[in-house]
């Protein structure tokens, strides 16, 4: 009965939340956090002039790799200014979805070098700031159509910018989704780590990988890995 309330949902183009993790080529944003030890947090993208310019947050665990990641960015042959912003007009504006060191950046791009245009083009409104790290974009938006046509439209995505995504997740407001997020209270850079032990099996018993192991994969400390997921953990469970 389950499956067959859910066909029907998808056919009569519910309103759905899709969860998206892309990859395509010639992108800054994928190109600098593939280098880096550091990612971004895309707030808002403005277009004028056949120019691009998109309000970011870079993040790291120290402010050496936050500067490395701005390094990547000022040097990428697929951007033309970097800027950093040092005054902040809105104090509520900086993005508690970030790591232990930040800084705020305007960057000038050509439309070519985004996907951004053609993923909202077709339908797909963000819901959540776009996360990027270790050369991906994480994608969380919501759309009213059938699932047939969701598929046609990520189709005619990965068509045209030559891209890989994958839907990591999908919900629809047919199934009572609730509007709580329990990883909203997370840095970025915990949710992270968080979500890379969960899925390299730290949580199993027995376990699957050691914190060594996961320190090792991100580039960090051992101390450094534990004290986010003890942040993120206590988080979670309500206890911070």
């Amino acid at each position: 009965m389950g499956e067959t309330r859910s066909q029907s949902d998808w056919s009569s183009g519910v309103t759905s939340q899709l969860t998206l993790r892309i990859w395509h080529p010639d992108c800054w944003t994928l190109r600098t956090t593939r280098r880096a030890n550091a990612g971004l947090v895309a707030h808002r993208v403005y277009q004028h002039d056949e120019r691009i310019t998109a309000r970011v947050t870079a993040y790291g665990d120290t402010t050496d790799d936050v500067d490395d990641l701005i390094d990547e960015i000022d040097a990428s042959e697929l951007t033309d200014v970097a800027k950093r912003i040092t005054n902040f007009f809105d104090p509520n504006y900086r993005s508690r979805t970030a790591g232990n060191a930040t800084q705020e950046l305007l960057v000038e791009y050509e439309p070519q070098y985004s996907i951004h245009d053609a993923i909202l083009s077709r339908g797909f409104v963000p819901q959540d700031e776009i996360r990027i790290y270790d050369g991906y974009e994480y994608w969380t938006v919501i759309v009213s159509e059938s699932r047939p046509e969701i598929q046609r439209r990520l189709d005619a995505v990965r068509e045209e910018q030559d891209a890989e995504i994958t839907v990591q997740g999908m919900k629809s407001s047919a199934t009572g989704v609730s509007a709580d997020d329990p990883f909203s209270e997370l840095s970025q850079r915990q949710r992270e780590v968080f979500e890379l032990a969960r899925r390299e099996g730290y949580y199993t018993w027995p376990r699957e990988v050691t914190a060594v192991d996961l320190a090792d994969q991100l580039g960090v400390s051992k101390t450094t890995l534990l004290e986010h997921l003890r942040k993120a953990e206590a988080k979670l469970l309500g206890t911070e």
